[in-house]
């Protein structure tokens, strides 16, 4: 039976009951917008699981102030909110104790697993760019943003995980699986962030298929896919194979109670890819999406592999 978020935060030895509400609060946000992550995170052990609520509810809470703001919000309103949480970030990064429950739990996370500070910061440099980037030149430029916004998600992660090796080495694994899981979301939610203003997809790729903003637009204004766009999806489908294809091998050298999880997400997050390649490459018809009954038979075998791997003593490192 998967642990309740009592017997998580029992089991990570969170005992204060502020502490343990801000744990909560931030487990909240990991299941109600990382559904896919939240599915792979209850592979955990319980004991790992408030970590990576909290590194993922953070993540969430500022990405929501950046990409859903209240209504009649202004662009200088959510730097200056930015501009707050980097104040209390800084605090909670000092060893001082934040003001907002999520970054109390994120400081908690961070002082437990030694998480270094630039990983922090770095995501905050991504964030701000929402406000000021709304296309990128080439795929170098998009990986500046993506090293921020989701490469350093998965340098984070890989402490609370555990390694078999040192960290270093299987850290770049890790970056390349933020950076595809990333690629993934853009590909699947080009109308999306077009809505919101945004092409995160590189435009040297969009030009050399005759793809610009205007078409871009066309078809999601109509949910007809065109030629010249399906390719410009297509050559970035492979370019987020290569990411899938450069993460794989860290999974193996992660602790193997961990590596269950890892794998649950690889594969749901790779068969979000799957149906877009099977729709012929058509990401405005519909928003594909993992079933739950593929989410439920992509976790079982996990858990149920993860569960009897806990009790087959290995040697960890990093």
């Amino acid at each position: 039976m998967m642990a309740s978020a009592g017997t998580e935060l029992d089991a990570a030895g969170i005992g204060a009951h502020r502490l343990r509400e801000d744990y909560l609060r931030c487990r909240a946000l990991h299941a109600h917008h990382g559904r896919t992550y939240y599915t792979a995170t209850r592979v955990l052990p319980a004991e790992r699981r408030p970590a990576i609520h909290a590194l993922y509810g953070f993540a969430r809470w500022v990405d929501d102030i950046v990409d859903e703001p209240a209504p009649e919000t202004t662009v200088d309103e959510q730097r200056a909110r930015l501009d707050e949480i980097d104040i209390d970030l800084g605090r909670a990064l000092a060893g001082k104790e934040p003001n907002e429950p999520v970054l109390r739990a994120l400081a908690h996370t961070v002082d437990r697993y030694e998480l270094p500070a630039g990983y922090f910061t770095a995501f905050m440099t991504s964030m701000r760019m929402d406000l000021d980037v709304a296309a990128y030149e080439d795929l170098d430029q998009l990986r500046e943003y993506m090293y921020g916004s989701a490469a350093v998600i998965g340098l984070q992660v890989l402490p609370v995980l555990g390694t078999t090796v040192p960290t270093e080495e299987a850290a770049p694994h890790a970056a390349a699986l933020g950076e595809a899981f990333q690629l993934t979301n853009f590909l699947r939610d080009v109308a999306e962030d077009l809505r919101r203003g945004r092409i995160y997809l590189p435009g040297d790729v969009l030009a050399e298929n005759g793809v610009d903003r205007d078409l871009l637009n066309h078809c999601a204004h109509t949910r007809i896919p065109e030629s010249r766009v399906r390719k410009a999806i297509a050559a970035l489908v492979e370019v987020n194979e290569g990411f899938y294809r450069q993460a794989e091998p860290g999974i193996e050298m992660l602790d193997p109670v961990a590596s269950p999880c890892v794998t649950t997400a690889f594969r749901l997050y790779r068969a979000i890819l799957d149906e877009i390649i099977a729709a012929d490459f058509d990401v405005w018809s519909t928003r594909h999406r993992v079933s739950d009954i593929r989410k439920f038979t992509a976790a079982v075998p996990a858990l149920a592999r993860s569960l009897w791997l806990r009790t087959v003593p290995r040697p960890r490192a990093g």
